[in-house]
């Protein structure tokens, strides 16, 4: 299958089918809240907007990078939200790069959001129902970060259907600038396993889809044929 790689900047026109990577952490997050509950995340454009979203539905919590701050209810840390019971509510995310580069392919017919922990799902999801060229949106670091771009290789990879070996890939993520960052405690919400938790390949056996739903732009998990419900 026909793939290639865009930075947010780089992004023309509507693609056929887009998957948005952001390993560190967004949708890592993103996967791990699925895990711990969350219906259905809204994908909002600004931290304001992340607010009056939850403030106009009642029920409704609200995640961001960096530190803790009044309205927000989680911070963008798989770490931090590993433990939370989440069970049946709706998460506004809003982040620095992840998000952004979702909502500016908001309008292409499929649009996947990915990490290394859902990889596996994602390129299965792509062999079964995706059709035409895929776009991989690199988000971090304007199309330049490496453990972004690795995972995005890993997965264009995996869509032939072959066994690929995730280590090479994997380092690369590891030490990727944002890992050093992250290992350095120079993030704001940061757990110190953040850079493990986003290196678990295959943690989670659902694709994240993401769709028009009226205005707003919704993530929810998708079961992919022959992945098995307890991958990991």
């Amino acid at each position: 299958m026909e793939h290639h790689f865009a930075g947010i900047p780089e992004l023309t026109g509507v693609p056929r089918v887009a998957v948005v990577i952001d390993v560190m952490r967004a949708f890592t997050v993103a996967a791990w809240a699925f895990s711990r509950g969350v219906e259905r995340i809204v994908l909002a454009p600004t931290e304001s907007e992340a607010l009056a979203l939850k403030e106009g539905h009642p029920g409704w919590l609200a995640l961001k990078d960096g530190a803790p701050a009044a309205g927000f209810d989680a911070v963008n840390s798989p770490g931090l939200l590993r433990s939370r019971d989440f069970t049946g509510r709706t998460l506004v995310q809003k982040t620095t790069a992840g998000t952004v580069g979702a909502l500016a392919v908001a309008d292409a017919p499929l649009v996947l959001c990915a990490s290394f922990v859902v990889a596996g799902p994602t390129a299965r999801f792509l062999r079964t129902e995706g059709s035409g060229p895929v776009t991989f949106v690199v988000t971090g670091e304007d199309g330049r970060a490496d453990e972004d771009l690795a995972c995005a290789e890993y997965i264009g990879r995996s869509l032939a259907g072959d066994d690929v070996e995730a280590a090479p890939y994997l380092h690369r993520a590891r030490t990727s600038r944002a890992a050093a960052d992250l290992a350095a405690g120079l993030r704001s919400g940061y757990h110190p396993d953040d850079v493990e938790l986003c290196l678990e390949v295959d943690r989670f056996p659902f694709a994240m889809v993401a769709r028009r739903e009226e205005s707003l732009t919704v993530l929810r998990p998708v079961a992919v044929p022959g992945v098995p419900p307890g991958l990991r």
